[in-house]
């Protein structure tokens, strides 16, 4: 829980309007009530029932469909009916390119429409919670989808540009039209804006925030992407081909040929004969794109991933955390262990009170000390989080060494001691079932019983001198913890079950309810868990743009990282690293049907350890077996 917060900052109704009025212009005095804060939090006195419901359409700066006018940007706005020129109001934005068809969140909420073409049920909960502590709430349609114009661009410029020209004309910078084409100015707002959502609503929160367009203070991305090469490719080997241009026509809902055009070039553009990183790529890179760079975010960043989520990969966020650490971006961020799920699902209550303390001391520059709480949270056990100052935690770098007779220890193996198996495509319950018994299709390593409990957080590098008898080979490398044990099921219903018991944040209208289906966390006992796992094409080993095939059964080094985890390794069980070919439960990629000879005395995995005993030893695993093998089922995809 958070800590408890220091009291005795309440305002009165004169405080609380120069708190809003410090960054806005004189402006006469609004009538009714202010924005008023108590221990920390904005309290809720404005009504939700009698809030504006209005929609403009932003003119962007792109023209995605060709169409000869650039694209307009339908905004669904909601905000309190007293805001206005004497009481401006930050906006809390979610720019979705789901509204019309997955819909948002766990009970896949659509937009619902009254008469005049106003939105009268707005998704999820942060219209029902912030507007009446004084917050306007922006519900944006991604260009190409729901009621905006333009084509999708699934991560690139017209993706990138819409939310941007939202965050513009907040600002004065960029002009709306309302719905009888009449210009419309936001003169009900300070300008300072957040952007926040989950998966593609996040992402779109990443690229608009490196930009680095004004106004925008703060940005809470939820399981998003921070380079779309990455979302679709890792290190040279492609997840789904074509997926871009079928991402495109899934969010769009119009007719198919209006946007056929822009989906056939993404097919031409996307590379996917080699996989390799190109322009079409560094356009949806906000690390270090064309577009969107993370040297220009101004905004401060919360971030929410979860450790074995598998649709958005955690290495989105660490990359993502570390850019914003070289840069010191001010941060937050809650490490999770479920798939692909929001932490209004997972944490709710104090998910929503952090969320509150965080809007309140960005947009409103409340004083509430969440800057100087503990930067990271993160999940240790099923019910179990931890604070700490920084993610990952502070960790030392344990090198584990193969060796021929099977075994995963702190010496290297012998000189001229070497590895073979095959590069074949086989799913990753196949790649670990049997461990300790020889096959052509992987090699196994595991450790003796572990002496200690180790935790794992960061991200594992594998380093392996190898030989192919052909020019490449699809790699993968598992990271398995042999043990039975209580874990979160993430692989069962993204890890959550939904309940018929509801709960309500905020307050509701006859159209529009603050209630939600509660949820509990799933939990399974299995023999193994896969930790972590890492896959690479060797042709890419040492550039993911400019491929280089590897000398026939010459010896060349390979290193690539795993995804990053947190994770306890409980003492007693066994860790194991699994080297094989192509991996079928994640990857698309056909097999090579390359040999692959690993020379184990210059090879290893390194782990980044949270605590490692002084004088901490690894036992040989004797004639230890690992279990046949178990159905480890596959999450199902869920793209929002």
């Amino acid at each position: 829980m958070p800590k408890s917060l220091r009291s005795g900052v309440a305002t009165t109704l004169p405080a609380a309007l120069v708190l809003v009025m410090a960054v806005t212009p004189p402006a006469r005095a609004q009538a009714g009530p202010g924005i008023t804060v108590e221990q920390g939090r904005t309290q809720p006195v404005f009504s939700y029932a009698d809030a504006v419901r209005e929609h403009v359409y932003v003119e962007s700066a792109i023209d995605s469909d060709g169409d000869g006018r650039n694209d307009r940007v339908r905004v669904d706005i909601i905000r309190p009916r007293e805001s206005g020129p004497g009481l401006k109001v930050p906006a809390i934005i979610d720019e979705s390119p789901y509204y019309d068809n997955s819909g948002r969140g766990n009970e896949s909420e659509r937009k619902v429409y009254d008469a005049a073409g106003n939105v009268s049920r707005f998704p999820l909960f942060y219209d029902n919670y912030f507007v009446p502590r004084g917050y306007a709430v922006l519900n944006v349609d991604m260009i190409g989808t729901t009621r905006s114009e333009g084509c999708p661009a699934t991560g690139g410029a017209a993706d990138v540009l819409g939310g941007k020209a939202v965050i513009d004309w907040l600002n004065g910078r960029a002009t709306a039209y309302g719905p009888d084409g009449a210009p419309v100015a936001a003169t009900w707002a300070t300008g300072k804006a957040a952007m926040i959502g989950k998966s593609y609503d996040g992402t779109l929160a990443n690229a608009v925030a490196a930009t680095g367009v004004r106004g925008l203070e703060t940005i809470v991305p939820i399981s998003a992407i921070s380079s779309w090469y990455r979302y679709s490719r890792a290190n040279g080997l492609v997840y789904n081909y074509d997926y871009s241009s079928w991402l495109a026509d899934y969010v769009d809902t119009d007719p198919p040929a209006k946007c056929a055009a822009v989906r056939a070039r993404m097919d031409a553009e996307d590379g996917d004969d080699t996989g390799d990183y190109n322009a079409f790529w560094a356009e949806r890179d906000y690390l270090a794109g064309a577009i969107a760079n993370v040297r220009n975010v101004r905004a401060s960043v919360f971030a929410v991933h979860t450790v074995n989520d598998l649709n958005v990969k955690p290495d989105h966020f660490s990359t993502w955390w570390r850019a914003l650490a070289e840069r010191g971006v001010p941060r937050k961020v809650w490490v999770g262990q479920y798939h692909h799920v929001d932490p209004f699902d997972f944490r709710r209550e104090v998910w929503v009170d952090t969320l509150h303390r965080w809007f309140d001391h960005w947009l409103l520059g409340v004083r509430n000390g969440i800057m100087r709480e503990p930067r990271a949270d993160v999940q240790t056990g099923p019910d179990t989080w931890i604070t700490q100052r920084d993610w990952p935690a502070p960790a030392v770098n344990l090198p584990l060494r193969p060796d021929a007779d099977g075994s995963l220890g702190l010496v290297p193996a012998r000189r001229g001691a070497t590895a073979t198996f095959t590069d074949v495509r086989q799913s990753e319950d196949a790649m670990v079932a049997d461990a300790g018994v020889p096959r052509a299709d992987r090699a196994a390593f595991v450790t003796g019983e572990l002496p200690v409990d180790l935790r794992l957080s960061g991200t594992p590098e594998v380093d392996l001198r190898l030989a192919l008898d052909k020019p490449t080979a699809n790699l993968t490398a598992l990271l398995v913890d042999f043990g039975e044990s209580e874990r979160v099921d993430w692989r069962v219903g993204q890890g959550i079950t939904t309940l018929a018991e509801e709960d309500c944040h905020g307050e509701s209208s006859a159209t529009d309810d603050a209630c939600y289906r509660k949820t509990v966390t799933n939990v399974a006992t299995r023999p193994l868990e896969i930790v972590a796992r890492g896959w690479l094409d060797a042709q890419n080993r040492d550039s993911l743009s400019a491929p280089s095939p590897m000398p026939i059964g010459e010896y060349a080094r390979v290193r690539w990282e795993t995804l990053p985890q947190d994770y306890t390794f409980k003492k007693g069980h066994r860790l194991a690293l699994i080297l094989a070919g192509t991996d079928a439960t994640y990857t698309g990629e056909a097999a090579t049907g390359a040999t692959v000879t690993v020379d184990l005395s210059r090879s290893k995995i390194t782990i980044p350890l949270a605590v490692t005993p002084p004088g901490f030893a690894l036992n040989k695993r004797g004639g230890w077996q690992g279990p046949p093998r178990i159905t480890l089922p596959t999450p199902e995809a869920r793209l929002h």
